[in-house]
């Protein structure tokens, strides 16, 4: 039997991220030419695709890949700050005792990302970490995995906390959860139909359990 594949998105998904990036987007907003972020249109984005947030904002795509390198530059001096989805450290350490390879694919840096899992003691349950920026979705990035590590796309599952990581893996033909601890909201997410839609990390071992 093949081995069950795991691959997480990390912002929102694994590193409670979406405060610090709100944070530093408003810092950043004059330089970019676009609005800072009130909690009341927080509130709001959440509700909207990726694409749509791009539209509302205004930033010029030629910008965007800028403004993203920017972003993650400042999250580096911020990484020690931020700590786990509350339940995810649980429920990754389960998935690994049912011997689920896991892996992350993220538009953040691989820096970045290896340092938090490093903090917070996660750098052991994962097999491979992708990085790269595309601005609306990952379907290249998760093609490229496929091919590299020779997985077939129905041992794959991807769990992600946007819109643009369902749309993602539906091009790329494999499973998605849709978790609703996020940045997006659980409606628009139930939107974009994901094979499974979830709110609690507990909830991870026995949905990957029945999808198989």
């Amino acid at each position: 039997m093949t081995q069950k594949v795991i691959i997480f998105d990390f912002d929102g998904t694994i590193a409670d991220t979406v405060d610090a990036l709100v944070s530093i987007a408003n810092r950043l907003a004059v330089e970019f030419g676009y609005v800072q972020i009130t909690p009341e249109q927080l509130t709001l984005l959440r509700n909207f695709s990726s694409r749509e947030i791009i539209k509302y904002s205004g930033v010029s795509l030629i910008k965007i890949p800028f403004l993203v390198k920017k972003v993650k530059s400042e999250l580096k001096n911020k990484i020690h700050e931020l700590k786990p989805i509350p339940g995810i450290k649980e429920a990754l350490l389960e998935l690994k005792e049912h011997d689920y390879k896991l892996g992350i694919i993220t538009s953040n840096s691989r820096e970045n990302v290896t340092n938090f899992l490093s903090i917070n003691e996660l750098d052991s349950l994962f097999d491979f970490i992708y990085s790269g920026v595309t601005i609306f979705g990952k379907t290249t990035i998760i093609n490229n995995v496929l091919r590299q590590k020779q997985f077939k796309p129905q041992a794959v599952i991807y769990v992600g906390d946007e819109t643009r990581d369902i749309e993602a893996s539906k091009k790329a033909n494999i499973k998605v959860i849709a978790v609703t601890w996020g940045f997006n909201s659980p409606e628009i997410l139930a939107k974009q139909n994901p094979d499974f839609l979830i709110h609690q990390p507990r909830e991870l071992l026995e949905v990957i359990k029945n999808s198989q």
